[in-house]
Order: C-alpha cells, then sequence, then structure tokens
C-alpha cells in the first residue's frame, strides 16, 4: 500500500533559530490532529539534529535536502549520507531540478546518492522533470523515463521498493504555473507504467509518486485527488504554516 506524503522542501531559507521556530509551529499545529498523510520536512544541513529532536518525529519526518555522492574522505564542505542518517533524519531528496541545472549532478553522481542513502537507512525523495522547451517540444515523458532508468534502474527490486519519487515539472517550480490536475495525472501515470515494466505491477503500484510544482492551499486538493498523485513536494508554501497546513489537509 503506498503512502500519501506532504514533503517541505525549504530550500536555503530559514537560519538555524527561524528555522527551529517553523519546525515547533508545525508540530504544534499537528497536535492531536490526525491526517490522512505523512508530512515530511526538508532543511538545510544545519537545521537536521536540532530539529529532529524539537519535533514529535513520529508525526513529522525530517529530510535532508541533499547528500555528497561519497561516504567520507577529504571532500571539505560535503555532507554525507551517514552525517545526515547521524542526525536523526530518515529521508534525503536527491536529484532536484536546482542540483541537477545549478550544481551540474549528472545521473552517474545521483545514483552513487542513492546508493549511499539507501546503505544507510535514509529514505531517497528521487525527482525527475522536464523544463519548459521539452514539455513544449512533447518530450516530457521521454525525459523522465531517461531520469529514472539512467540513475534508478540499477536497483535491486528490494531498493527500488523503499524509494520515493517526487515529478516536478520544472517550468512550473517558483513560477506560479502549475500543471493541471490532468497533465499530473497523465505523467504520474506513465511514470508509474515505465515502472512497472522495468519491476512489474505490485512494486510500481506501491511507489509513491509525489507533485512538485507550485501546489498550494488552492490547488493541492484537485491534484492529490487523482488516483496517481501520492502527495506533493511542496517549495515555498511550506514556509509558513498557514499555507502548509491547508496542503496536509488536503487529504
Amino acid at each position: 500500500m503506498r503512502k500519501n506524503i506532504v514533503a517541505g522542501n525549504w530550500k536555503m531559507n530559514k537560519t538555524l533559530q527561524e528555522g527551529l521556530a517553523l519546525a515547533q509551529e508545525l508540530n504544534d499545529a499537528l497536535k492531536g490532529k490526525s491526517v490522512n498523510c505523512d508530512v515530511v520536512i526538508g532543511t538545510p544541513f544545519i537545521h537536521l539534529a536540532s530539529v529532529a529532536q524539537a519535533i514529535d518525529t513520529d508525526k513529522i519526518g525530517v529530510a535532508a535536502e541533499n547528500c555528497a555522492d561519497k561516504a567520507e574522505g577529504a571532500y571539505t564542505g560535503e555532507v554525507s549520507a551517514k552525517m545526515v542518517a547521524s542526525t536523526g533524519a530518515k529521508y534525503v531528496i536527491l536529484g532536484h531540478s536546482e542540483r541537477r541545472a545549478y550544481y551540474g549532478e549528472t545521473s552517474e553522481i545521483l545514483t552513487d546518492k542513492v546508493n549511499l542513502a539507501l546503505e544507510n537507512g535514509l529514505t531517497p525523495i528521487f525527482c525527475i522533470g522536464e523544463v519548459k522547451e521539452e514539455r513544449e517540444a512533447g518530450k516530457h515523458f521521454e525525459v523522465v523515463e531517461e531520469q529514472i532508468k539512467s540513475a534508478l534502474f540499477g536497483l535491486s527490486s528490494e531498493d527500488f521498493a523503499k524509494l520515493v519519487l517526487a515529478y516536478e515539472p520544472v517550468w512550473a517550480i517558483g513560477t506560479g504555473l502549475t500543471a493541471t490536475s490532468d497533465q499530473a495525472e497523465e505523467i504520474h501515470a506513465h511514470i508509474r507504467g515505465f515502472i512497472a515494466g522495468k519491476y512489474g505491477e505490485e512494486i510500481a503500484e506501491n511507489c509513491t509518486i509525489l507533485y512538485g510544482g507550485s501546489c498550494n492551499a488552492g490547488n493541492a486538493k484537485d491534484l492529490f485527488s487523482r488516483p496517481n498523485v501520492d502527495g506533493g513536494l511542496i517549495g515555498g508554501a511550506s514556509l509558513a504554516v498557514d499555507k502548509f497546513m491547508p496542503i496536509i489537509e488536503a487529504f
């Protein structure tokens, strides 16, 4: 049975003190509430340990926004999957379009990151998605297939089943544009079918596929009502509890 998940991605926002206050505010907002999805917050590295200690991690999962493609060693400024896991975080966001575009992360690099995350007991939230030109050229199916195949299809069935996927139409991130619920459902269903071709129907059916791309309180309910959309990877709206909670409650 696949999980419904609403995950926030704070990106490079919030000082340690601001982030801790935001996490505690969200924790308080969820107290005594029964929600129909798992809630995850992806924070900058410096927040992870403090946030994990300050909240009820049975109610809110903690994610790093990235990890290194090396296990350890002389890699100044990098943070390993093992270090992430040591903070109490349970998830790591990998392959975000910003990491691919700004930092040149290739499928080969991402394969190593995914393997290290899994080895250290982390659940990767693995991002895929096309840019505007690829969507307009009708190449969106082809693009997501290649991103999945090149980075993930070397995994065993057992390991692939541990992943969460996040489809993020790059043209809709931070632009105010959003894929329609029909567009989201169409590509999520295509992704699920592509996974089934490699790993079989059971693993495909149990794979959580999130939508990421200007999801907000106004469109979340419509998006999440679609059978192949299992939640959202939320950017800007996750930075304020009054905007994030209605998305959680859309389930």
